[in-house]
């Protein structure tokens, strides 16, 4: 194998066959399968109830599937690998108030690297660094609850930086924010290389940031491919309960960013 493909296989992603139905016997569900590389920004799209978050919280163990498999890496997802795939994947949860619990923002942000067992030195340069990559280290003092809801977002965000994850798992990122916290989301989430899966319903978004979109219905994968095309298959879209993002609608304000991604 060659070596630069080894280093690098702690990115990957691999679903097979996934299932989980709910306590009350609901399916959420029904034999998921993909495999996301080192590198791709990925976007899980799909209607309420597609099973996109449920899909998610299987991703670093939140929920146990009742069926199928998950390999990050080199590692089965497995109560014994559960620790270590959690350093991998790191996941923000649609609702940041379910990250922020600490007194402060500095002590939420440094939770995790001190729970890894780092020494002092380096927890103080994690958080820090975390803070500063979201335009935030001004609020390191400030208790989580006197945020506004972009700050939340912006310092749950942080709190899975500072672990340093190889692979960035995100639910709703931009639900509730106002279009200039969206918009710097958007371009910090462009500067981290490392794999992103990112469950949203910001189909701009998605345009804006991901090269490849998964279409759940019914908790089953409808659609896998390039962003642009599968948005482009109305009948994908018709099929999966969603409409074609606004920028790709002819709105000649809207379409820009939708332009530009198609001519790259």
């Amino acid at each position: 194998m060659d070596s630069g493909v080894y280093l690098m296989s702690h990115h990957i992603v691999e679903v097979k066959d996934l299932k989980y139905t709910y306590p009350d016997g609901t399916p959420a569900l029904q034999g998921v399968s993909f495999r996301v590389l080192h590198g791709e920004s990925v976007a899980i799209v799909g209607a309420n109830g597609a099973g996109k978050s449920t899909l998610l919280l299987h991703l670093n163990g939140y929920l146990a599937p009742r069926g199928g498999d998950i390999r990050i890496g080199d590692y089965p997802l497995t109560r014994k690998t559960l620790q270590t795939v959690r350093r991998t994947v790191g996941m923000v949860f649609q609702d940041p108030d379910d990250q922020l619990f600490m007194p402060t923002v500095y002590d939420d942000v440094a939770f995790g690297p001190l729970n890894l067992g780092l020494p002092g030195p380096e927890v103080e340069k994690r958080v820090m660094t975390a803070l500063s990559v979201v335009d935030t280290l001004h609020l390191k003092s400030r208790p989580p609850y006197k945020l506004s809801r972009g700050e939340k977002r912006a310092v749950a965000i942080a709190s899975v930086l500072s672990m340093a994850p190889d692979i960035l798992v995100m639910d709703e990122p931009t639900s509730d924010l106002d279009p200039r916290a969206r918009r710097k989301l958007i371009e910090l989430l462009k500067t981290f290389k490392h794999t992103k899966i990112i469950a949203t319903h910001d189909l701009d978004m998605v345009v804006d940031l991901c090269e490849r979109t998964i279409v759940m219905f019914n908790g089953r994968v409808t659609a896998d491919g390039p962003t642009l095309q599968v948005f482009e298959n109305q009948a994908v879209l018709a099929e999966s309960h969603l409409e074609k993002p606004l920028g790709m609608q002819g709105c000649p304000v809207c379409s820009g960013s939708a332009r530009d991604k198609g001519a790259q």
